[in-house]
């Protein structure tokens, strides 16, 4: 038996909602925050593509009490105005969620809330007991600056890793159906296809501050200033086989990189462990129960 409520943090701004599922029996376990990606709300953990119950309800279901915010500016979360929406804010929003919290939690982040998981690893670590990180993007300090391509009135198109980005700099990103056929679906066998159009639907603009930093134009990604902070830190990356812009190697360049500040860290590349053709949205994917148990197996292994 779950039962699930919503809840706002607003004692600190910006204002922050999330729905909050509730096991019967918690037994001691601490809450699991889970950070949805850049398009994205909350409700990517709360359902899969196909309508069974997503990542959230399963860990619920094993006992952990589970909230799932939409980010600063996103959702039903407080607007914020575009010029102020840059990670550093929704980096407070969440760090709010997590004080609200009773004790510890397992941060969960996702794609572009992987560099914000990061920071608060920095600036709240004391009560996060443990990162999930799942095909995250990089901090500042070790992604690789993007190429400009060009420059022009209120935009700029750069190169950053496998694809070129054109970015207003004042109005949001929308995401279209090619940015899923190469980036978000890309070459999985695991998303079911016939629910394309329907996701596509469900996506929401990025606010133009928080892309440009995502592809760290100018050096703009949100970085780890006190690397010691990661000292000690357990963390987990887990990346698919099919996704354009999480590779084994990149992705392995950011477990180095925790490893060399001495977090206690593991990197799972799905397919060693025997679970192939996944792409970015795995917690939409058609194996999502079977990757949230190796997830859960996890976390229950490290408290």
């Amino acid at each position: 038996m779950i039962n699930s409520r919503t809840a706002c943090v607003t004692t600190t701004r910006p204002s922050v909602y999330y729905d909050a599922l509730m096991p019967e029996n918690r037994a001691g376990r601490p809450w699991l925050v889970m950070v949805h990606g850049g398009a994205h709300m909350g409700t990517c953990y709360l359902q899969t593509a196909d309508g069974r119950p997503g990542w959230a309800p399963y860990f619920a279901e094993r006992g952990y009490p589970v909230a799932v915010p939409d980010w600063p500016g996103s959702g039903r979360s407080g607007q914020v105005p575009l010029d102020e929406l840059d990670g550093e804010t929704v980096c407070r929003g969440l760090g709010g969620v997590i004080d609200a919290l009773d004790g510890p939690v397992v941060l969960m982040t996702h794609s572009m809330s992987g560099a914000y998981g990061w920071k608060l690893l920095e600036t709240h670590g004391a009560k996060i007991a443990a990162l999930v990180a799942a095909a995250p993007a990089p901090p500042e300090n070790i992604q690789a600056v993007s190429e400009v391509i060009e420059r022009g009135e209120g935009f700029v198109e750069v190169q950053a890793l496998a694809l070129r980005w054109r970015l207003s700099l004042d109005q949001p990103f929308s995401v279209d159906r090619a940015l899923i056929d190469t980036k978000l679906v890309g070459e999985s066998t695991r998303f079911p296809r016939e629910t394309l159009d329907g996701y596509l639907a469900s996506l929401r603009p990025i606010a133009p501050r928080l892309i440009y930093e995502r592809q760290n134009v100018d050096g703009s990604q949100i970085r780890v200033g006190d690397i010691g902070s990661l000292r000690d830190k357990t963390v987990l990356i887990i990346t698919g086989e099919h996704d354009i812009d999480h590779s084994r190697e990149v992705d392995g360049t950011i477990a180095t990189w925790l490893d060399d500040a001495g977090a206690d860290v593991e990197f799972q590349f799905l397919p060693d462990h025997g679970i192939p053709g996944n792409g970015h949205m795995m917690m939409l994917e058609d194996n999502s129960d079977e990757i949230a148990a190796r997830i859960a197996d996890w976390v229950d292994g490290v408290l």
